[in-house]
C-alpha cells in the first residue's frame, strides 16, 4: 500500500474543470405528496453552499435531486450544462458524488475496501485498478482521519467513525462537485469542525460543496453562499451576510431572536430570546 504522504501529486477536483449545478422549476415529491414544488436555483461554481433551514421543509429532498437520486416530475437538474437524466450513470459518478443520510455499509465489509468503492466510477473494461485508485483511497483515508482504521470492520466503529469513513469513501470518489446531507451527524463538536475544515479546504481547491447542515453557528461559519428553506421553497439566498437576518431566521423557524457577531469570522451567531422573562 502507498503511503498517503508520498511524493506524488495530490489529485483534486481542479483537474476536471469547473462543473455547473441548478435546477430549473423542479417539482419533487414522494409518491402523490409533492414536496418541492417550481424550484430553481443555481449553486455557485467553487463555492460552498449551505442548505439551512426547519425539519422537514425539503432540504435532503433538495440534495436528493440534485444528485439524480430522486427524479423530478417536472423542471431540470442541469449538470455540466446537460440535463442530468440524458447522462450515463458513470459519466453522474465521475462528476457529482453524495453523502447521504444514514447510509448501510455492506455486511463484514472493511474500511479500506468501502472507500475503494468511491474508486469504481472511474473502472471500466481498460481500466483496472492502478496505482493511482490506490493511491487516491489512501489519500481520502489519511485526509479523512481513518488511516487507522483502515483494517477494521465498519461494523464495530462508532457512529462518528463510521460517518467520517463514509466521508473517506466520498474523497476517494474525486469529483468537481460533492454533495453532503448531514454530514456532521454522530460526530462530536471537535470533529464536527475538523470535518468541516476539511470540507472548507477542498472548497478551495476547487470542489464545489453543497451540504445540509443543522448547526447554524457551523452554516454561518463555513459557507460561502447559504440557501435558507422553508416550506419546500427557497426563502433567501445569497452571502451569509446579506441572507441572515433575525426576522428571515424569526420567519423560518418561528424563533423569537437575536444576532451578535462571532468575534472571530464576524459572521452572525443566533441567539435565541429567553422564554420567559429574566428577573
Amino acid at each position: 500500500m502507498s503511503n498517503p504522504t508520498g511524493t506524488h501529486r495530490q489529485a483534486t477536483a481542479r483537474d476536471s474543470g469547473p462543473v455547473e449545478l441548478s435546477a430549473a422549476g423542479i417539482t419533487v415529491g414522494y409518491g402523490s405528496r409533492t414536496i418541492i414544488d417550481n424550484l430553481s436555483t443555481t449553486i455557485p461554481t467553487g463555492s460552498f453552499t449551505v442548505i439551512v433551514g426547519p425539519n422537514a421543509c425539503g432540504k435532503s429532498t433538495l440534495l436528493k435531486a440534485l444528485s439524480r437520486m430522486l427524479p423530478t416530475t417536472t423542471g431540470q437538474v442541469r449538470l455540466g450544462g446537460e440535463d442530468i437524466t440524458r447522462l450515463k450513470p458513470k459519466q453522474v459518478a465521475r462528476t457529482l458524488a453524495l453523502l447521504p443520510q444514514a447510509p448501510v455499509a455492506p455486511e463484514g465489509i472493511i474500511v479500506e475496501d468501502l472507500v475503494a468503492r468511491g474508486r469504481y466510477p472511474h473502472q471500466g473494461t481498460f481500466h483496472q485498478w492502478s496505482q493511482a485508485d490506490q493511491q487516491a483511497v489512501d489519500q481520502a483515508l489519511h485526509r479523512a482521519n481513518v488511516w487507522d482504521l483502515k483494517d477494521r470492520f465498519v461494523h464495530e466503529l462508532s457512529g462518528g467513525q463510521r460517518q467520517r469513513v463514509w466521508v473517506a469513501l466520498v474523497l476517494a470518489q474525486q469529483t468537481p462537485v460533492v454533495l453532503l446531507d448531514e454530514p456532521t451527524t454522530y460526530l462530536d463538536i471537535t470533529h464536527q469542525v475538523e470535518l468541516l475544515n476539511l470540507v472548507q479546504q477542498l472548497q478551495r481547491e476547487g470542489t464545489t460543496v453543497v451540504a445540509v447542515l443543522h448547526e447554524l453557528m457551523l452554516a454561518f461559519r463555513y459557507a460561502t453562499h447559504l440557501i435558507v428553506m422553508k416550506d419546500g421553497a427557497i426563502v433567501a439566498e445569497g452571502p451569509v451576510e446579506d441572507v441572515v437576518t433575525a426576522e428571515v431566521i424569526g420567519r423560518v423557524y418561528n424563533l423569537d431572536c437575536r444576532l451578535i457577531t462571532d468575534p472571530t469570522t464576524g459572521r452572525p451567531i443566533v441567539v435565541p430570546a429567553p422564554a420567559v422573562d429574566q428577573p
